[in-house]
């Protein structure tokens, strides 16, 4: 039922997983919505990830480690972290950011945070499961997740950090893994895997497949979606929103949510939201292997993500701190190639498909943005760094409840876009 405070129509601006999920969420207040995307339906990053749902690796952006890579490493496009040289304000202060976050005693703290959110961000996807009408792609166990490491002092890194999340209130089921263990549980990884770690009670997408799926449910329970709707301004009326598109078109509606992704500043920033969010761009790509897993596999030195998603595994990887509408980079597939390829045996690194680069929305603290601006009909939902679509359907759950003056998860508190 909707509230006496609710908005009797949002215009929800992004057709990602959060964008959809927040429309979902007003749905089932009775709030009209109409969804507007650019480009298509998941069309930025919530396309070409991972598509994991692994709270035991949900996990502040900004370790100390990452610092580690050193100035010289981070200028290199075969590095995990590349950043190239830039003259760009808006790059330099986020970095400048960044660094400051980067901190054993910062960390710890973001570590609660995000021990907070626990399991609730898969919970979200159950309610997405059991709505109606039901959606037609689930989500799937990944019994077990599984890590895969060239050396045990690689495993002792992730070992040590899964120490830490207990220690901060964390949930992590675990088990230490041979290279024989693991790569009888996964025949295709190859003997440069030595040590592995299997990780219970994780799940994954097929990203496209959910969001196309997410993006039919929201329309079959009345939605409008349009796409190719490239918006240029919002304007807050006083009574509504005004949300201006290119060739004229304009939508009028009572609220709207920005979930835009590494686009969000754009809008959002005269609404008081002054939080950089720059584009940390990753790659992927699929192959087909001659025997496919079954499991998502993780390399954490290695920083590369692999998921089956059906007839074909996608390969991801890479930050890139750089301009979000900058062409793909192939130097950063090939980085991934030549990372992944030891770890692996049976798959043509050259037969690859779905080539693809997208933009994560990171902030300096690793915190998304969600909730109200300095405009009560102007709301943002963004800024969640890798863990978009992990937090996807939990934020749209928190949006929504702002909006039509509900009880809202008690970690909102952190997320204040205005901070």
């Amino acid at each position: 039922m909707v509230s006496a405070k609710a908005p009797g129509h949002v215009v929800v601006i992004g057709a990602g997983i959060i964008g959809l999920s927040t429309a979902w969420y007003l749905q089932e207040q009775g709030i009209k919505v109409t969804v507007v995307d650019r480009g298509e339906v998941g069309s930025g990053s919530s396309w070409g990830n991972a598509g994991w749902l692994t709270p035991a690796l949900t996990l502040p952006l900004s370790e100390p480690a990452v610092l580690g890579y050193g100035f010289k490493a981070m200028l290199d496009p075969s590095s995990p972290l590349y950043i190239p040289l830039s003259t760009d304000p808006s790059l330099l202060k986020f970095l400048a950011g960044f660094a400051r976050n980067c901190t054993p005693g910062k960390w710890r703290a973001a570590m609660k945070v995000f021990a907070e959110i626990g399991r609730t961000g898969i919970d979200a996807f159950g309610e997405l499961a059991a709505g109606t009408p039901a959606m037609a792609e689930p989500t799937r166990p990944a019994e077990p997740f599984l890590t895969g490491f060239a050396s045990l002092k690689d495993r002792d890194a992730l070992v040590r950090e899964f120490h830490m999340i207990r220690e901060t209130g964390g949930e992590v089921d675990f088990t230490l893994l041979s290279g024989a263990q693991i790569q009888e549980l996964e025949p295709t990884l190859g003997t440069a895997v030595v040590a592995g770690v299997e990780i219970r009670r994780q799940r994954f997408i097929n990203p496209p497949a959910f969001m196309h799926s997410l993006a039919d449910t929201v329309v079959a329970r009345g939605a409008t979606l349009v796409t190719a709707f490239n918006v240029f301004d919002v304007r807050d009326t006083g009574p509504g929103v005004e949300v201006i598109g290119s060739e004229g078109r304009s939508l009028q509606a009572d609220a709207v949510v920005l979930a835009t992704g590494a686009w969000l500043g754009a809008l959002a920033r005269k609404f008081g939201v002054k939080r950089v969010v720059q584009a940390g761009r990753g790659y992927s790509f699929t192959v087909v292997p001659e025997a496919m897993p079954t499991h998502p596999i993780y390399f954490p030195a290695q920083r590369v993500a692999c998921t089956p998603l059906g007839d074909r595994f996608r390969v991801a990887g890479m930050m890139e701190f750089r301009n979000v509408d900058a062409p793909m980079d192939p130097r950063r597939i090939q980085a991934i190639v030549e990372a992944a390829s030891p770890m692996f045996t049976g798959i043509d690194w050259e037969d690859r498909a779905e080539e693809w680069v997208g933009s994560r929305p990171c902030t300096t603290d690793g915190f998304p943005l969600i909730g109200p601006t300095r405009s009560p009909r102007v709301h943002v939902a963004g800024g969640h760094g890798m863990w978009g679509v992990a937090l996807g359907p939990l934020t749209g759950k928190m949006v929504a409840a702002g909006l039509t003056g509900n009880p809202a998860p008690a970690t909102l508190r952190h997320f204040n876009p205005l901070r």
